[in-house]
């Protein structure tokens, strides 16, 4: 027996609270396993996870002894067990002695990284990284204060009483501000405008403004105020460049149900040659399904970085379809400035002024002398007061425009899986520039360079803003037609209401001349010597020398008084 009193020729007993050291794990073999499976964190968020958490305590020699009859309670952050050792990095061993506080293994700097053993490798972790900041992760919201209210009245002129205007009204809708001390809106917003008015958010001032211009083809206004105080606290909004499909929109503005601002948003569904109603053009659009109600015209739509893509400027209301509104696009946009800031004025669009027709056909494209790796369109008509008339005629085939290559349905490559109406880069020029067009003519190819220039119709879309040309003669009121005088004479769906012959030179005619008008009698007033003639509306006159002929009568008239 010892001196304890055990015997000393039995079995050796172990001492209580003492546990055999483990076999520390096999640094070969399949330790390479373990680092496939678990890789050292390398994205800088693991990293910080990694390091924010809390510091494993120094591994001990022998663990603290148990209580005799009570089970440890496992808790969350206990040690790894000897299955997963392996698997998991060992901890940092505890500091020496000697070395500064918070500097392990006596190192001098706490920010030099530290060394953690990973299944027999050791990789080296950085002690400290930069957070991350909060612009990185929060969504750019876009300048709100930049967005105004736009308070116009209006007083239209009266086509069936020229020399009178019809009773003023007003109207609110949207705006915002850019560089250079001035404001965009749409054009309808402020047509036939008498006084304008903006009001910034968050202000109960109204301030005066000015219109500079007014592009009744893209349905954009441009404003301007003099008062210094309302250009105070503004920072003008910045245009991104054109978005994808499915890229997030927002519309801010003032739509009607509400005096405060609004957000709606939605994403790209569509990006294509739009017609413009305002403008009665064919111009680049983008479709969303944002909402754009009445009084959200002329609002900017923001992108996900806070930059403007565009101007809300109408929706479409149908039976069939839920929240489509439209979108101007910044090319547009910035072509009316720069048109503005070159000339002084508007100019406009310019147009190729020819009517074609798609080559889809290949005998139609074989009876025309095309080759099979020949694509472009027909031309049907040139409008004679083009240009174009000069150089072009029926029956070319327009091959390419600028060098690009027009297909035989009349597209070109827009983006990447996009393709486009070839409009759309002739909307591109500015009015007066030169193009270069290759077209085939009796199997021989031909290369013209054109001047462009904006379209001019028998039938005027707009008066822009001018009070409407009539005159006056015997009791009869003539009349030049247009757009709005045939909206106010037969009401919003002119295009079935009116006389056929009137619409069809609407749709169809082209003006022989620059100075041509189309001249109808509106109505007669009755007088003795136009008796027998107070039926006569709106019929259309022929030859220009009845219209001498008339004036001639009515001076006639006059001398005899």
């Amino acid at each position: 027996m010892d001196s304890h009193g055990h015997a000393s020729g039995g079995k050796p007993r172990r001492k209580r609270g003492r546990k055999p050291k483990p076999p520390a794990p096999d640094s070969s073999g399949n330790n390479h396993n373990h680092l496939h499976h678990h890789p050292a964190p390398s994205s800088p968020l693991a990293n910080a996870a990694v390091l924010d958490s809390p510091e494993p305590e120094p591994a001990s020699s022998s663990p603290a002894p148990r209580r005799r009859g009570r089970k440890s309670r496992r808790v969350r952050n206990e040690p790894p067990s000897e299955a997963d050792a392996a698997h998991s990095p060992s901890p940092s061993p505890p500091p020496r002695r000697g070395g500064p506080k918070g500097a392990p293994n006596g190192g001098a700097e706490a920010a030099e990284p530290s060394r953690w053993e990973l299944a027999g490798n050791i990789v080296e972790v950085p002690a400290a990284m930069e957070p991350v900041r909060w612009e990185q992760v929060v969504k750019v919201v876009p300048s709100m204060d930049a967005v105004v209210k736009v308070f116009c009245v209006h007083t239209e002129p009266n086509f069936s009483l020229p020399w009178q205007r019809k009773r003023q009204y007003s109207s609110s809708s949207s705006g915002f501000i850019i560089g250079g001390r001035r404001v965009l809106t749409n054009a309808h917003s402020v047509e036939h405008h008498t006084q304008v008015k903006l009001k910034k958010r968050g202000s109960d001032t109204k301030y005066l403004a000015t219109v500079l211009a007014i592009g009744t083809e893209c349905d954009i206004a441009m404003l301007t105020v003099e008062d210094d105080e309302f250009w105070k606290g503004v920072t003008p909004l910045e245009f991104g460049s054109l978005p994808a499909l499915q890229d997030a929109v927002t519309v801010v503005g003032y739509p009607i149900g509400g005096d405060t601002i609004s957000v709606t948003s939605g994403v790209v569904s569509r990006i294509e040659i739009l017609s413009y109603v305002h403008g009665s053009t064919e111009l680049l659009g983008l479709q969303i399904d944002a909402a754009i109600n009445s009084g959200n015209s002329g609002g900017p739509a923001f992108n996900d970085k806070g930059k403007c893509v565009g101007i809300a400027f109408q929706s479409l209301k149908h039976e069939d379809a839920e929240n489509i509104g439209y979108v101007i696009p910044t090319p547009v946009i910035k072509h009316f400035i720069e048109d503005y800031e070159k000339s002084g004025e508007y100019t406009g669009f310019p147009i190729l002024g020819i009517e074609w027709q798609k080559m889809e056909n290949p005998d139609l494209r074989k009876a025309m002398g095309m080759k099979s790796d020949q694509k472009g369109v027909r031309v049907r008509r040139v409008e004679p007061t083009a240009p174009e008339s000069g150089c072009l005629q029926p029956s070319d085939i327009t091959l390419s425009f600028d060098g690009i290559d027009i297909a035989n349905d009349g597209t070109v490559p827009f983006r990447h899986g996009e393709r486009i109406g070839f409009s759309y880069l002739v909307s591109q020029k500015y009015t007066g520039e030169k193009a270069r067009v290759k077209v085939l003519r009796n199997s021989k190819i031909h290369e013209f360079n054109i001047k462009l220039a904006t379209h001019k119709r028998l039938i005027p879309a707009h008066i822009k803003g001018r009070p409407p040309s009539y005159y006056i003669v015997a009791g009869f009121v003539f009349m030049v037609v247009s757009v709005p005088y045939l909206r106010s004479e037969y009401g919003k769906d002119y295009e079935y209401d009116a006389p056929v012959k009137l619409l069809d030179k609407h749709l169809h005619a082209m003006a022989q001349s620059p100075d041509e008008q189309l001249v109808v009698v509106s109505q007669v007033l009755v007088s003795d010597i136009n008796i027998g003639y107070e039926d006569i509306v709106n019929i259309q006159v022929i030859m220009a020398s009845i219209v001498r002929a008339l004036l001639i009568v009515g001076f006639l008239h006059k001398v005899s008084k």
